[in-house]
């Protein structure tokens, strides 16, 4: 383990009296040095009874218990329970969301089955979207798989169950389910009877056919809601409208999702009556669009991730802010993303995109910076839009061309790490020697505020020492993220990953924080951590 280095010694010198640190004194340090103004002295007598379980003396902290309270997770960098304003319309906040979250590997020949469902949910993801297509092997059942393709199929029911007993277990806050519905009208009266009989009280329904507004989290807690559009073998439209253009990502809508409104009396009653977020379906140029959409409310509107940059270049990003403003929006990855990969969710969180529908199966840097936006507000899958994003006087706050001040600056201090001996195989960075350790600090945001930094190399150490400060200025803080990179340094071949954490930083707590480390799919290591400090100018 590490010991306590000489800036930590100085530290508890401070705010210790006679090698002893009493309760009040640490009450102390957490409101004047770590700027806890909330910290009661009940919080602290928590921490107290915590960590006098590893030492003989009770009511006083030595040296060695104040500097493992500083690494343990008594000491986290985030708050870890839901803080923010719950009681606005869903469309104020960012959705946690799964992309095909059936799906075990790739877009076109992996497993489907509910590990995947399951898992997610776990990880506080609250929208879960299912494609709904009839069963061929089985007269007058559904089955979900990814059309089209050669991905196995897995039973409906199997994936409702999953939900049901998944859905709340991460976090309390609504589950929603959006359906890809392939189905012929009496398909649909199967599944509705099949949602009801899982679902039960859970289930949300409105009651009418189309809400003025989206109830809030808060109202609908513990609740399933179903967000869908008619299939298109029933739609009003000609054969030729349903085949793909090529001219669909260079302006022109995906024929896929959107489609003009259809007389939804062709879908089973029982069905529709389900619909708590009805989707939108539009046709058309998107210069016709959005003019239009404006006027609709509370419903979903989906886009792929090119349309919607397509979208933003031939300026309709102030149109998709006022659209999100009372609708929710939901991006998902192109077709060309065979292997499952992510995309840069900035394009839609920086115009309010509330569903930023990604491939929870995979790895890489998109999705540890999607993980990292939502270990924010207690990790429960909801997170609440910057202001700005409601402004109903919004003119462009994120046009690359504008210049932008500086709202504040985030500093970072990178100290200590240590766990690795404990995580890791002694041979599994190096077979003769320790590791040779560095880090990279880095902001992730709008264009404006993204910044790279690392340390330097610290040699043979399982428990490295950097104590490296670095400043990062911020015109957009309310969506950067601070991401943290740890690497064993090679100098002849790719340097060895040794664990990342992403982190919202208008949640950073300020002060010396323990920062747990993930791996490359997102589940945090038992024991590697850093100590780091957060500070704002």
């Amino acid at each position: 383990m590490a010991k306590p280095p000489q800036y930590i010694k100085q530290l508890f010198q401070e705010y210790s009296e006679n090698d002893t640190m009493t309760i009040d004194d640490l009450l102390r340090f957490m409101i004047e040095f770590q700027k806890e103004e909330n910290v009661t002295i009940h919080d602290v007598q928590d921490i107290f009874e915590h960590l006098n379980t590893f030492q003989s003396r009770k009511g006083l902290l030595h040296l060695d218990d104040f500097f493992r309270y500083l690494l343990c997770d008594l000491n986290p960098p985030l708050p870890v329970k839901v803080h923010q304003d719950m009681e606005a319309p869903l469309s104020h906040y960012f959705l946690y969301t799964g992309h095909n979250s059936y799906l075990t590997g790739n877009q076109l020949s992996s497993k489907s089955c509910v590990n995947p469902i399951v898992k997610a949910l776990r990880q506080g993801v609250r929208v879960i979207e299912l494609d709904l297509w009839p069963n061929s092997k089985k007269k007058n059942d559904v089955k979900v798989c990814h059309g089209g393709t050669l991905t196995s199929p897995v039973d409906l029911v199997k994936c409702l169950f999953a939900i049901k007993d998944n859905a709340f277990v991460a976090s309390e806050y609504p589950v929603v389910i959006t359906f890809e519905d392939h189905l012929t009208p009496n398909l649909q009266a199967q599944v509705a009877q099949m949602v009801m009989n899982v679902f039960r009280e859970m289930l949300y329904r409105p009651g009418t056919d189309c809400l003025e507004k989206f109830p809030s989290p808060e109202s609908l807690k513990k609740r399933v809601l179903i967000s869908t559009k008619p299939p298109e073998k029933f739609q009003n439209s000609k054969p030729s409208q349903n085949k793909k253009d090529p001219k669909t990502d260079q302006g022109q809508v995906d024929d896929e999702e959107f489609i003009e409104e259809v007389d939804e009396e062709k879908a089973a009653p029982e069905y529709r009556n389900l619909i708590a977020i009805h989707a939108m379906k539009l046709k058309g140029r998107l210069d016709n669009i959005f003019p239009d959409i404006v006027r609709n409310k509370a419903k979903r509107l989906s886009m792929s991730e090119q349309q919607l940059e397509n979208a933003v270049t031939k300026n309709h990003g102030t149109d998709i802010v006022r659209f999100t403003q009372q609708n929710l929006l939901r991006v998902y990855p192109k077709g060309m993303r065979i292997d499952s990969s992510n995309y840069n969710p900035f394009v839609g969180w920086e115009h309010g995109a509330q569903m930023v529908a990604f491939n929870m199966q995979g790895t890489g840097k998109y999705l540890g910076i999607m993980q990292g936006m939502f270990r924010g507000n207690g990790g429960c899958g909801y997170v609440k839009k910057p202001d700005f994003l409601h402004d109903d006087q919004y003119n462009d706050v994120l046009v690359p061309c504008k210049p932008k001040q500086v709202k504040t600056t985030l500093k970072v201090k990178i100290y200590l790490g240590e766990g690795w001996n404990l995580d890791f195989r002694r041979t599994h960075f190096d077979r003769f020697s320790p590791p040779d350790f560095f880090v990279k600090v880095r902001i992730a945001g709008v264009e404006a505020d993204k910044r790279k930094m690392r340390t330097r190399v610290i040699m043979d150490q399982w428990i490295p020492e950097w104590n490296q400060m670095f400043e990062f200025p911020l015109t957009i803080p309310e969506l950067a993220l601070l991401r943290i990179s740890v690497y064993d340094f090679d100098d002849i071949r790719k340097h060895d990953f040794a664990g990342e954490t992403c982190l919202p930083v208008s949640e950073l707590r300020r002060g010396i924080r323990a920062v747990p480390l993930h791996n490359r799919e997102g589940d945090r290591y038992k024991h590697t951590r850093l100590l780091v400090g957060l500070e704002f100018d």
